[in-house]
């Protein structure tokens, strides 16, 4: 087997230095004992993937800490054993770095985050968090591992409540009659496999149940308000928290319905003055439904939906599932809750009309209003969608705007306009359009009233 040798800089390997061990980065000495370097290949690929360099010091300077093998044949102990429990493939990738200063060769492992948990030489499953690989030995690790991997899930998981909540309950007689009309809901069930033993599994309660939320407490909606464009936080919180329940496909109508009614009252200044803030409905809809659907049922939390002046945020317990990444979610496909996902698309009118494009279509939707991308996000054990209510035009598009409509335009205006924070990166942005003559200072003002107003370059319509 042969493996690509690359040639780094000086200044690549003092980066990579200055990055430091981190959730995503490991430094390991080449005297550490292959046996002792599979933890790291174990605990990055059960996590977020990572990187794992070979032949580099804990301390010292730039070339006191590059300590490689000898050459490629030294580190055959290193591959072969890394070949047995993480082969050369898909997932993880080898290659040996050289320098034109430093004698040796580094090993770089790069590990990719893999769709099933990887246990180390040792038998032990290890996962990476922080610059620690952290042994997986207790029965309740292991099961988190599998359900953040997507190899089992908890909507099988069996609830303690009477069949009958889910065999004679109304979302169940409205849906068996108006999609499958010739089924009895009790053998149907059993069928779908989601009664066991006379007792309803998860998802045979959030998919059928009247009150799931009586049986699943957490599997509800919360939705909150908060009348800023900063942080949230209780003095900007408008009202209580609204909770949203009801069985899943109940759930995102309502859901889904009360975002919009919240956001059609709001209300921020634009260029043309006080302007209603609007966001694709349909982006709304599938993000919603993306986290009701997707979302690991077994952490006690509800979906939390903050609604700001100029975003929305839906933040959904669990990590993204198997090989799913921020960076390839909309190329990828994986249900952690298969069943919910097919049953749910059984309805006259499914939430997941295109099953695994969700996601794709609420991308789509922004772009035909020229928003920007929706930001996913990957937190400490959840996932955040945000919708930005921010225009595709740059901020000097914007500031243009607004002085073909008005005729003058300050910091505090141009950041209220713009979402830009930094009073100090709007005054970069006015001092560039004032080198380019398209805007001016307006003379004799004090710094404290400084304003702006068109240059003779002033563009006279908006570019395309």
């Amino acid at each position: 087997m042969t493996i690509d040798v690359t040639t780094v800089s000086d200044a690549q390997f003092a980066d990579l230095l200055t990055r430091g061990e981190s959730h995503f980065l490991d430094f390991k000495a080449k005297e550490v004992s292959p046996a002792k370097l599979t933890k790291s290949l174990s605990a990055f690929a059960n996590a977020d993937g990572g990187e794992l360099f070979i032949g580099v010091l804990n301390s010292g300077s730039s070339i006191k800490r590059w300590s490689g093998f000898v050459d490629a044949e030294a580190a055959n102990g290193h591959i072969q054993a890394f070949e047995e429990f993480f082969p050369l493939g898909s997932y993880f990738k080898y290659q040996f770095l050289k320098s034109d200063r430093y004698p040796g060769l580094l090993l770089h492992c790069e590990i990719l985050k893999t769709p099933d948990i990887r246990s180390a030489s040792d038998s032990t499953f290890y996962l990476r968090r922080g610059a620690q690989n952290l042994p997986q030995t207790r029965e309740d690790q292991i099961s988190r591992l599998k359900f953040n991997k997507g190899i089992t899930s908890y909507e099988d998981h069996v609830v303690k409540i009477d069949s009958g909540e889910v065999t004679n309950s109304k979302p169940i007689l409205e849906f068996m009659l108006a999609n499958i009309p010739t089924a009895e809901p009790l053998p149907w069930l059993k069928k779908q496999q989601l009664i066991d033993e006379d007792r309803p599994t998860v998802a045979a309660v959030l998919l059928y149940a009247e009150e799931p939320q009586a049986a699943l407490p957490k599997a509800g909606i919360k939705i909150y308000r908060y009348q800023t464009s900063g942080m949230g936080t209780r003095d900007t919180l408008v009202g209580n928290p609204a909770s949203i329940e009801g069985h899943a496909y109940a759930l995102i109508a309502k859901a889904v319905q009360a975002t919009v009614d919240i956001v059609e009252k709001v209300s921020v200044v634009g260029t043309t003055g006080l302007e209603n803030v609007s966001y694709p409905r349909e982006s709304i809809h599938e993000i919603i439904t993306n986290a009701v659907l997707h979302r690991d049922y077994s952490l006690n939390d509800d979906i939390h939906i903050r609604i700001y002046d100029n975003r929305i945020e839906v933040q959904s317990p669990g990590v993204l599932p198997a090989h799913v990444t921020v960076e390839n979610i909309l190329e990828e496909r994986f249900a952690r809750n298969q069943r919910i996902v097919r049953l749910i698309n059984k309805y006259e009118d499914p939430p997941n009309k295109d099953v695994g494009e969700g996601l794709n279509t609420a991308f789509e939707a922004m772009r035909k209003l020229k928003f920007r991308d929706p930001v996913i996000e990957q937190l400490d054990g959840s996932v955040k969608v945000t919708l930005r209510h921010e225009k595709l035009a740059s901020p000097e598009e914007m500031i243009c705007e607004y002085l073909r409509v008005h005729p003058e335009i300050n910091n505090a205006k141009a950041r209220e306009i713009t979402f830009i924070g930094s009073e100090n990166s709007v005054k970069r942005i006015f001092n560039k359009m004032m080198k380019s003559k398209i805007i001016e200072r307006i003379p004799d003002r004090a710094q404290a009233k400084t304003g702006y107003r068109r240059g003779p370059n002033f563009p006279s319509k908006a570019t395309k």
